[in-house]
């Protein structure tokens, strides 16, 4: 029964869409820093962070520079820029954003990456899932998104875990405060809210950008959207964390359909 095998790529495929549904138990393994050394494949323990390169680097540039920047993904930027960043980040380059760069291009570059997406971070066919549960209210909205995010593929999910993790860091400055010595330390005006109304219609797209209906959503899909990004932002942490009972529940159906898989997991922590 033992397996020797350090990749998903090398399981079955039934074995390996278990193991990819088991990703979000233990966050702090998906940490970035703590994967130094050479290139791997996906790892099962920890299964390798799957954040497009663009998207961590315009987010750690922000974290480090843009946290007191008012009015960040509102105030206008250079075009010609933006345009020159994306394209050397499609070209492949290992394009690195330094305190000369920007804050208001960066920004706009996240914005656009989102927004263009082939497929979007919440796939098409979740659309109205993920809106249905702005009606919802309490333990049940939680649990019913947390439930719709398990079903997102592991790129999407990773990605989306980032972006959260990035934007409440971006809503936790949006007041002004004040350091030791008193001075004030001007907020950025971005709350839970106003983030939501940015990013939302980038992550949960009806239609392809370009389309016919795209851009037209009525006032009911656009409050719902905004109200959903709401709760994904104010509770990203419990939402991409597994509790106990379902990781058991999970292990326990494992055990009697890929007894093999268990033993792989086990030995491996």
């Amino acid at each position: 029964g033992a397996m020797s095998v350090d990749s998903i790529t090398d399981l079955s495929d039934n074995a390996s869409e278990l193991l990819e549904a088991l990703q979000l138990s233990h966050p702090h393994e998906l940490d970035p820093r703590r994967s130094r050394g050479k290139k791997r494949l996906l790892s099962l323990n920890p299964i390798s962070w799957q954040v497009p390169r663009i998207v961590d680097r315009c987010c750690t540039h922000l974290e480090m520079h843009g946290l007191q920047t008012v009015g960040i993904f509102r105030v206008g930027s250079s075009k010609k820029r933006v345009q020159q960043l994306r394209e050397e980040f499609d070209q492949g380059l290992d394009v690195f954003l330094d305190e000369h760069q920007c804050v208001h291009d960066v920004a706009a570059l996240l914005k656009e990456f989102l927004r263009d997406m082939p497929d979007p971070l919440v796939p098409r066919e979740l659309y109205g899932a993920f809106l249905s549960t702005a009606t919802m209210e309490g333990p049940a909205q939680l649990d019913t998104l947390q439930l719709l995010l398990f079903l997102l593929p592991p790129c999407h999910s990773d990605t989306l875990l980032r972006l959260l993790r990035f934007l409440s860091e971006v809503a936790r400055h949006a007041e002004s405060s004040r350091d030791p010595e008193g001075r004030e330390i001007p907020g950025n005006k971005m709350t839970v809210s106003n983030l939501a109304t940015v990013f939302g219609p980038n992550i949960l797209q009806k239609e392809k950008p370009g389309e016919k209906e795209a851009g037209t959503l009525n006032f009911g899909d656009s409050a719902a959207i905004i109200l959903v990004l709401q709760r994904l932002i104010e509770h990203h942490h419990s939402l991409f964390t597994v509790s106990p009972e379902m990781q058991c529940d999970v292990l326990r159906r494992l055990f009697q359909t890929d007894p093999d898989v268990i033993e792989y997991l086990l030995r491996r922590k």
